[in-house]
């Protein structure tokens, strides 16, 4: 941002972006799917989890502000391989990422005019070809238009927790816990996707006027924002019944406000998932040419002429691949975040990992706390984490390779 600092309500703005995002359109569902009612503990324990993560990343960024990220943290004290391993962490989870979100909004889509997976899957397809598009063609999504975006899905989601909580029935809450601790467990292993992005903290350290506290004051006031939202929709959608639907948000507004709320969902679910996965093609894309130049992709994607590009069009064809995969084996929005979030949880137990030996006092036992919660978490995700261990493992070839053509 040129010319500008932000204040701490801006950043905190951008910060509910980073970790509120169109996931949450579908997410109570799938949790209810796995824990029952019982999902709400899920809900309770992961928000838990984010106040030692939030604060961790929140005090690296205040000593070391600037753009750098996660990679910039891991890198001093694990070396080059370990930020070759986090780079593709994030690069890998992109495609995944985007293709469960564009079928979250195509779902949102397809509810509101009646129509099935098919349309939901074409409308996903449609979603991704025209971010994939507008980034080709050097369009992005202005900070002001996402900034607009992520309010309206604050709003939305406090109107339905709202309009919904007059029809909360105990009922809905029994039996509590079908799937026992298993299920809970289970539930935490796809909410994760909700509660990843505390280290986008990281990227905003250097942009606010106040470098001492205005990071620490935004994220406090994020951590404050995104409990009461998602808890309210956790427990709300769970009172009355929403959970059991594949678009609970629609389910909740239409509790208070009748059917007009299917029209209104699908058009802003569309325009909410098309920002997000925009924004996140664009970063990856970004991401990408960075990782040529450290070694961890080829060089050719390094070039200052076009790797930029390159890496966008390696990304779309990756992305093609898992949607193809994902039509032809019916694969469903659950696994696809599940994956995400493995990769993602990993991401964040490195980056509070690395937090270990770089902060002192009170903030370096914050950190160990943080990182033994994520690791935790991280383990939720179950055999899912063999995702993130397959990128690490090609990383790791890659930089090899490189290293040893180098040499030669």
């Amino acid at each position: 941002m040129t010319g500008h600092r932000l204040g701490a309500w801006q950043g905190t703005a951008l910060l509910v972006g980073a970790v509120l995002g169109p996931g949450m359109l579908v997410l109570p569902h799938l949790a209810a799917v796995s824990a029952g009612p019982a999902s709400v503990l899920a809900w309770a324990g992961l928000l838990a989890l984010s106040v030692p993560v939030a604060a961790t990343f929140a005090a690296l960024g205040t000593l070391r502000p600037g753009g750098g990220g996660v990679a910039a943290f891991v890198r001093p004290v694990f070396g080059p391989r370990a930020e070759a391993v986090v780079g593709w962490w994030f690069y890998g989870a992109v495609p995944l990422g985007t293709l469960a979100g564009a079928l979250v909004g195509g779902r949102y889509v397809a509810a509101s005019l009646g129509g099935g997976s098919g349309l939901a899957s074409a409308v996903a397809g449609a979603l991704l070809a025209g971010a994939f598009a507008a980034n080709a063609a050097g369009l992005r999504v202005s900070g002001r238009l996402q900034l607009v975006m992520v309010l309206t899905l604050v709003g939305l989601l406090t109107v339905a927790v709202v309009v919904a909580a007059p029809s909360v029935s105990t009922t809905h809450f029994t039996p509590f816990a079908p799937y026992g601790v298993a299920g809970v467990a289970d539930a935490a292993g796809v909410l994760l996707f909700a509660v990843v992005g505390w280290e986008a903290a990281s990227h905003l350290s250097g942009e606010f006027a106040d470098r001492r506290h205005g990071l620490v004051r935004a994220t406090r006031i994020t951590l404050a924002v995104v409990a009461v939202l998602y808890l309210g929709v956790a427990v709300v959608a769970t009172g009355t019944g929403a959970t059991g639907s594949p678009v609970p948000l629609t389910a909740l507004l239409e509790t208070g406000v009748g059917p007009v709320a299917r029209p209104v969902t699908g058009v802003l679910a569309l325009l909410l998932t098309f920002g997000a996965v925009n924004t996140y093609i664009a970063g990856a894309a970004r991401l990408g040419a960075a990782l040529a130049a450290e070694g961890a992709l080829p060089r050719r994607f390094a070039d200052p002429a076009g790797g930029v590009r390159r890496s966008l069009a390696l990304l779309g064809a990756l992305t093609g691949g898992v949607t193809a995969v994902a039509l032809v084996s019916g694969l469903d929005v659950d696994p696809l975040m599940r994956a995400t979030s493995a990769c993602l949880a990993a991401v964040t137990t490195a980056g509070t990992a690395a937090a270990i030996p770089t902060l002192t006092g009170s903030r370096r036992a914050v950190a160990v706390t943080a990182t033994v919660f994520s690791a935790v978490a991280t383990a939720f995700c179950g055999w899912y984490l063999l995702v993130p261990l397959a990128l690490a493992l090609a990383a790791l070839a890659v930089l090899g390779l490189r290293v040893r053509v180098a040499t030669t």
